[in-house]
């Protein structure tokens, strides 16, 4: 499976992601950004933790790669919490790579990643939490036709609550032929 955007490709991912991932996940303002706390494990020990990520894909979380257009891994992107009774999924980006930050990578992800989830199932919405203070990527959920709906506090973090409808990104759609 092969989601092109304009400047993006989003693929499986592969253990030659691992070392990327690993830079990223052990990185402090990464991890701030995704309220998380930094990597502390060995990469030996990651390496085990992810080949095992790998050969045991969930039907409720679908990791994908973002590179380039030219191939470079830059980023990772996700849909998780898979509901498909409910019909909705959240989202999920990371721009791991700093130079290509501000250039409209995280954008293509997310348009590319939201239609392709539009196209090839019935969900009637995708849904995403980002921190509040992380104005660039309210700004570029926007650009994708993402809409406030909340607020929540969670482990001394405030996250801004984003969703988008099926009905929505339809209109977006038919506005943009």
């Amino acid at each position: 499976m092969m989601i092109k955007g304009k400047i993006v490709r989003l693929r499986p991912k592969t253990m030659e992601d691992a070392e990327n991932d690993y830079r990223w996940q052990t990185d402090p303002e990464l991890s701030d950004l995704d309220a998380i706390t930094p990597l502390s494990l060995s990469f030996a020990d990651y390496l085990i933790e992810y080949r095992d990520m790998l050969k045991h894909s969930s039907e409720f979380r679908r990791q994908l790669a973002v590179d380039t257009s030219e191939g470079q891994h830059i980023g990772n992107c996700v849909w998780y919490n898979i509901d498909r009774v409910g019909r909705e999924a959240e989202v999920g980006i990371m721009i791991g790579e700093r130079d290509y930050w501000n250039k409209g990578y995280g954008t293509d992800t997310m348009l590319a990643l939201v239609d392709y989830i539009f196209r090839h199932t019935n969900f009637k919405r995708v849904y995403l939490k980002t921190l509040e203070k992380n104005l660039r990527a309210h700004k570029s959920f926007q650009k994708v036709g993402f809409i406030p709906n909340g607020h929540l506090q969670r482990d001394g973090y405030e996250f801004q609550l984003m969703e988008l409808p099926r009905t929505l990104w339809q209109e977006l759609r038919e506005k943009k032929s």
